[in-house]
């Protein structure tokens, strides 16, 4: 494992969804067929905001993942059509949810060669948020399970539970360096902790994952276009 000059263990965590492999497209797929379903009774962004809406409500009582974002297409297909929708297309829902959940892994441009390389070098942590099944079910089906010394899926990634990770693993937050697509989730806890954090950004980010970098941050803050500079970075640092 790579050492700093006091023989300090390196350690980076990785993002899942949208940093190592497509997720948020599956998403926006499915609810451009929800659109679809439900356009006799509304506009696009009508449609749009209630559903949104009635994910935020439920991320306390589902959390994030595939059968949240089904749950809550199914109730706000019920509350935007007054109960009138039918089994038949509650079936669909339930479907589509099913399909992505199955849907194939797809890696991201670089990251498997990226992660393989680093995995030789450097402590590699998985920390993603979502349903256990779900994500652990696409990390087996990625292939690049062997490459991580430890797996965390949790419920939400904030400051504490960032903490309680490096604590976990007695990880100093000066010896960390996450990466990661999401502002709100991987950069913004990672750099209150004073630890290091590397955003990539995905070509879409749902509304709930937008958040303004402020200028404080900028010290341990780096943006990288694509998961093959990301090498050369931890070179650096």
């Amino acid at each position: 494992m790579m050492q700093d000059r006091e023989g300090r263990m390196l350690a980076i965590g990785f993002d899942a969804d949208d940093t190592l492999w497509h997720n948020e497209r599956l998403y926006a797929l499915t609810q451009g067929k929800f659109r679809e379903l439900l356009a006799p009774y509304g506009d696009a962004a009508w449609i749009d905001q209630q559903l949104y809406a009635t994910e935020t409500r439920n991320l306390a009582h589902f959390g994030y993942g595939i059968k949240g974002f089904t749950l809550s297409m199914i109730e706000t297909a019920i509350e935007l059509t007054g109960g009138r929708i039918g089994g038949r297309e509650i079936g669909q829902i339930v479907e589509w949810g099913r399909s992505m959940l199955v849907s194939p892994v797809e890696l991201l441009p670089g990251v498997e060669e990226v992660v393989a390389t680093l995995a030789q070098e450097y402590a590699l942590l998985l920390i993603t948020k979502g349903d256990l099944f779900d994500q652990e079910s696409k990390l087996a089906r990625s292939g690049l399970g062997g490459n991580f010394q430890h797996v965390e899926i949790v419920r939400d990634k904030d400051e504490a539970v960032y903490a309680a990770i490096l604590a976990k693993h007695k990880i100093p937050p000066s010896d960390f360096l996450m990466v990661g697509n999401s502002i709100r989730s991987d950069i913004l806890p990672v750099l209150k902790l004073g630890a290091r954090a590397a955003h990539i950004p995905y070509a879409i980010t749902w509304q709930h994952e937008t958040a303004a970098l402020p200028e404080t941050a900028l010290d341990g803050y780096f943006q990288l276009e694509a998961m093959d500079a990301l090498p050369a970075l931890v070179a650096q640092l």
